[in-house]
């Protein structure tokens, strides 16, 4: 029976960075993974696929649309299994890569599901339809999410399709309705309206993407729906049929009222995802997931001495570097150091056209939590470079504290907003104030700019606009 000190079940960003960090700090580890390659969601069929898709279409889009006015006349014709085939060998040098990690790291790696067994060890039933049992004194439960289900809507793979699905379809559809107007419907939706797609996004609360900072949210829905996605909010969805060439979706008003039909060519249902943690044998060490599949932990640790959990199982973001901060501290608990994670400094990303980023508290918090703020704001059609690249939609809005100037929340919606995003981060994490970025020098022509900019403006001194 082989023994470690620690064995990771799940190969995602949580566990092989987990599984990483273990080998740097001379620990014997294994990660388990039943899928033929690591990477977990995120590589294989969630955040790399999708922003390889993503890439592609907006090059598409520009080809059609912007080429002629900047000076470039090209006839542009889409080859979606080309697209699809580029998008694939991009997911597999990434994967490849995690795999070099783990020979560079001395972790063992394991093929098959692994399942714990009681104290201190996992049993993994391998591809070769044998099962082996591990013994190690910490066991890291990393095992990711998957996408969550809707009553009466069955998802089929072909006509009715869930994140996975979306990322790999033979023909673009003439229709596509979109369950969900998160993150990920957002994007997927809008790689398939790029390709050519008639796009309607349908959402049960009244406005897109909760958790975003409200303003941003509105001017977002606006710029999108520029762009030509249709929205159809405060609406459930209570049943779907799938034919052979079309699917009929039964949707009514959230509030109560009566029932319609819409129909579309394919389906993409994107509510959300929900924890995996069935089958993990989770009894066998007395951990009881809570109503919603989440496992409780403190510091990682759960309620089963040796037993530790990251990621997307347990509670806080589920974005995948969430998960590898998550990883890095567990391990770095069990080798004696001292890992933390601060969640408040967690940034969001919309991968979209443009982008929305945002860290920190959004003003409906501060309201709420009855912390007197000030703000300040800037919009890109005032900034040079987004002027010139013509990429004018969007705003950066700085939320600073009001006596101490201490920054509390950043919110960009933008060209490249998830890069700008992370000058914030750093700022936040040394408890900057909106005064330290308005005084700190920033290269010009950029789009950084108009993060310095909106500092400026929480204490009334804006400069380019």
């Amino acid at each position: 029976m082989s023994q470690y000190d620690v064995v990771i079940i799940g190969g995602g960003p949580g566990g092989y960075n987990a599984a990483i960090r273990a080998g740097q700090l001379g620990l014997k580890a294994a990660i388990i993974e039943m899928r033929e390659t690591l990477g977990g969601t995120c590589l294989n069929v969630g955040c790399m696929p999708s922003k390889a898709l993503l890439h592609a279409s907006e090059l598409y889009e520009a080809a059609n649309r912007e080429f002629e006015h900047l000076g470039i006349e090209v006839s542009p014709r889409l080859n979606l299994p080309q697209m699809m085939g580029q998008k694939d060998e991009s997911v597999a040098a990434l994967t490849k890569g995690v795999d070099f990690l783990m020979k560079k790291n001395k972790v063992e790696r394991i093929l098959g599901k692994g399942r714990l067994a009681g104290p201190g060890r996992v049993e993994v039933d391998g591809a070769d339809g044998k099962t082996v049992t591990l013994e190690a004194r910490n066991i890291v439960i990393a095992t990711g999410s998957e996408p969550s289900g809707l009553p009466g809507v069955a998802v089929d793979g072909d006509r009715i399709v869930d994140s996975t699905g979306a990322l790999s379809l033979s023909e673009v559809p003439k229709t596509m309705i979109v369950i969900g107007a998160g993150i990920i419907g957002l994007e997927l939706g809008s790689v398939w309206r790029r390709l050519g797609a008639e796009v309607t996004v349908i959402e049960y609360l009244d406005r897109i993407c909760p958790g975003m900072d409200a303003e941003v949210a509105k001017t977002f829905q606006r710029i999108l729906t520029k762009q030509g996605v249709n929205f159809r909010l405060g609406s459930k969805v209570t049943g779907a049929k799938a034919g052979k060439s079309r699917v009929d979706l039964t949707v009514e008003p959230a509030g109560g009222g009566a029932a319609e039909t819409l129909s579309a060519d394919r389906v993409l249902l994107a509510i959300g995802r929900r924890p995996y943690t069935t089958g993990l044998g989770l009894e066998t060490v007395g951990i009881v997931p809570d109503a919603r599949g989440f496992i409780e932990t403190d510091h990682f640790r759960t309620s089963a001495a040796g037993v530790w959990a990251v990621g997307d199982v347990i509670h806080g973001p589920m974005l995948a570097h969430k998960a590898e901060e998550d990883g890095v501290a567990c391990i770095e608990l069990i080798a004696g150091k001292a890992g933390h994670v601060d969640y408040n400094l967690v940034p969001s990303v919309v991968y979209t056209t443009p982008e929305v980023a945002w860290v920190g508290r959004n003003e409906e918090q501060l309201k709420t939590e009855g912390r007197s703020y000030k703000a300040g704001k800037f919009p890109f059609a005032a900034n040079s470079r987004a002027k010139i690249n013509h990429e004018t939609d969007g705003l950066v809005k700085v939320l600073a504290d009001a006596a101490t100037d201490e920054i509390l929340g950043v919110h960009i919606l933008g060209p490249q907003a998830g890069e700008l995003i992370g000058e914030y981060c750093v700022a936040m994490a040394f408890r900057a104030a909106s005064e330290d970025i308005a005084r700190v020098c920033h290269p010009h022509p950029t789009r950084s700019e108009a993060g310095r900019q909106a500092a400026m403006g929480v204490e009334g001194w804006t400069m380019q606009a």
